[in-house]
C-alpha cells in the first residue's frame, strides 16, 4: 500500500495500465515493451493480465520479463482472478509473488475468505472481487441473499472487514465501471478501501459517473484501468496522459508540488 500511495502522489496519478498483450510472440514483446516505456510517466499502477501471457507457450518467462521491465517504483497487480481453496490458493500466491514477483492480485472470493488469506502476504495487496464489469445473461452477483443484500454486497463486506483484521496488507475491491451506481454503492459500504475499476473504454464504463460514484473525499481511492484503449492506441504514451489528465479533473490534487 505504501508503494502505491507513493506513486499515486509522486505522478499525481489513478491511472492503472492494463497489459493483455495480443499479436504473436514478437509482436507482443515488441508492444509490451513499448507500452511500459511510453505510459510509465502516467501510471500509478500496471496490470498484467494473466490469461493474455498463459495463452502462449512461453507465457510465463515473457510475463516474468515484463514485470522485470517495469520500474521498480511502480505497483504491479497480476490480474489472475484466483479463486481456489487455501492450499491450493497457496501455490498461486507463490507464483504470483515469488516466481512472477507481483505486488497485488486479483481473486475470487466466491470459496470464502481461505481463497484471499494465503495472497494476504505482509505488504502485498489483494484486490477482491465485488461487482465486476461484465454484463452476463444469468449472472451470480446480483443474486439476492436471504440475510438481505446481494452476493457483490456480501463480497464487498468479507473484503472490507477481511482488511480490518489483516493489518499487515491490503484487502481491495475490484468494481467495475460500467454500473456507476453499484460503485456507489460499494463505496458507502467500504468508504476506506482502495477499487481497481476495470470497464472504462472498450467496455463502455462513463469515466466521470465512476469517479463521482467512487472518490474518496480525499480525491483517492480508485485506480482506472484502461487496457484495450492504451494498448490499441496509435501513440499509448499520449492515450494515458489523456487518460491521466480526465480522471484529475474530478479529483483533488494529491501533492502540493503539483498546480
Amino acid at each position: 500500500m505504501q508503494k502505491l500511495l507513493t506513486r499515486v502522489e509522486t505522478v499525481n496519478s489513478l491511472l492503472c495500465v492494463g497489459l493483455d498483450p495480443t499479436g504473436d510472440d514478437a509482436q507482443a514483446t515488441q508492444r509490451l515493451r513499448e507500452v511500459i516505456a511510453e505510459t510509465a510517466p502516467y501510471a500509478a499502477a500496471f496490470k498484467p493480465n494473466l490469461a493474455f501471457f498463459l495463452s502462449r507457450e512461453n507465457g510465463v518467462a515473457m510475463l516474468r520479463d515484463t514485470v522485470r521491465s517495469i520500474p521498480q517504483d511502480i505497483p504491479v497487480i497480476l490480474d489472475g482472478k484466483f479463486g481456489d481453496i487455501a492450499n491450493t490458493a497457496e501455490q498461486y500466491a507463490r507464483f504470483a509473488y515469488d516466481i512472477v514477483g507481483a505486488d497485488a492480485v486479483t481473486v475470487n472470493p466466491y470459496m470464502g475468505d481461505d481463497t484471499i488469506r494465503p495472497f494476504a502476504r505482509p505488504g502485498k495487496m489483494v484486490f477482491s472481487l465485488a461487482k465486476t464489469s461484465n454484463k452476463p445473461l444469468h449472472g451470480l452477483q446480483d443474486a439476492a441473499m436471504t440475510r438481505g443484500g446481494s452476493i457483490s454486497d456480501w463480497a464487498a463486506r468479507l473484503a472490507r472487514l477481511m482488511d480490518e483484521e489483516l493489518t499487515e496488507s491490503t484487502i481491495g475491491l475490484v468494481v467495475g465501471a460500467t454500473e456507476p451506481a453499484a460503485v456507489a454503492k460499494v463505496r458507502a459500504a467500504c468508504p476506506e478501501q482502495w477499487f481497481l475499476v476495470p470497464g472504462i473504454g472498450a467496455q463502455g464504463g462513463d469515466l466521470a459517473a465512476t469517479l463521482r460514484a467512487g472518490l474518496r473525499a480525499d480525491g483517492s481511492g480508485l485506480l482506472i484501468n484502461s487496457s484495450r484503449g492504451i494498448w490499441q492506441a496509435k501513440d499509448a504514451g499520449a492515450a494515458a496522459r489523456e487518460l491521466q489528465e480526465q480522471i484529475n479533473e474530478f479529483r483533488a490534487v494529491t501533492s502540493p508540488t503539483h498546480t
